[in-house]
């Protein structure tokens, strides 16, 4: 039997809206009807089509970021139902309703649910997250990585630079320059490189400047909230073990 219009069932969502990073945010109302296997992106791609919210205005779409539309690239990262996660993995059956979509607070909202994750990538930028390689021609093949330190290591290079981890954490606000969990867990990834252990010494000396790992205070939300399941607070004890060796070698002149 064909189901009814009067049978068809409805799907709430109450978002939270900004016209420009220096107005005031307020909410608005949707509603659209349920289809099976809808996420958060795809219901928000349906209030960008017909852009009506339950007061039947025609408002200006709903903004938003998103690309892989399948947790990898970490763009689609918002506040569901006051959790910070991926949009694209938010499923609307394991969701309860009303559906409350906001922006991660813990960066500058440019419009609506799209934020400015300067911050992170700046931090990422300090530590210098990446491996230095003089020039681009064929080096030839590199150092081999040890198969144990190889298999953790994955597990770390799986951050997608979300914001999840940060937005998570108490100790990364407006009122402190904290770094966060992620780059610091870059840190351990690429000191632990054959390559990349040869600029250790540089990423050690950022991580104890001010806004560095002393500024973790181990509520371990990081952990928790991570959508990749990073060991973000193994990481986070290993450097801070690495960085205190450090300080006493540089104190001894070693």
């Amino acid at each position: 039997m064909a189901e009814t219009k009067a049978t068809i069932r409805k799907v709430k969502f109450i978002i939270t809206r900004q016209d420009g990073p220096e107005t005031k945010p307020y909410t608005e109302e949707f509603e659209l009807d349920y289809r099976p296997g809808m996420n958060v992106i795809s219901s928000l791609m349906e209030i960008q089509r017909n852009p009506v919210n339950m007061k039947g205005e025609h408002i200006s779409p709903v903004c938003w970021e998103s690309n892989c539309l399948e947790e990898v690239c970490g763009a689609c990262s918002m506040v569901i139902n006051g959790k910070p996660r991926q949009a694209c993995a938010a499923l609307i059956d394991n969701l309860e309703q009303p559906i409350r979509i906001e922006p991660m607070r813990t960066f500058p909202v440019v419009r609506d649910l799209i934020i400015d994750r300067s911050r992170m990538f700046n931090a990422l930028k300090k530590v210098k997250a990446w491996i230095p390689i003089d020039g681009t021609y064929d080096l030839g093949p590199g150092p081999r990585m040890a198969e144990k330190k190889r298999q953790w290591a994955y597990e770390l290079s799986k951050c997608m630079t979300c914001g999840v981890c940060l937005e998570a954490c108490p100790n990364v606000n407006e009122k402190t320059d904290f770094i966060g969990p992620a780059p610091i867990s870059q840190v351990r990834l690429f000191n632990a490189h054959p390559t990349g252990e040869m600029n250790a010494e540089e990423r050690l000396e950022a991580l104890m400047e001010a806004g560095g790992i002393e500024g973790c205070g181990n509520s371990q939300n990081c952990v928790r909230a991570c959508p990749k399941g990073i060991p973000l607070t193994t990481s986070i004890a290993e450097m801070n073990k690495d960085t205190t060796k450090h300080m006493f070698k540089r104190w001894l002149g070693v």
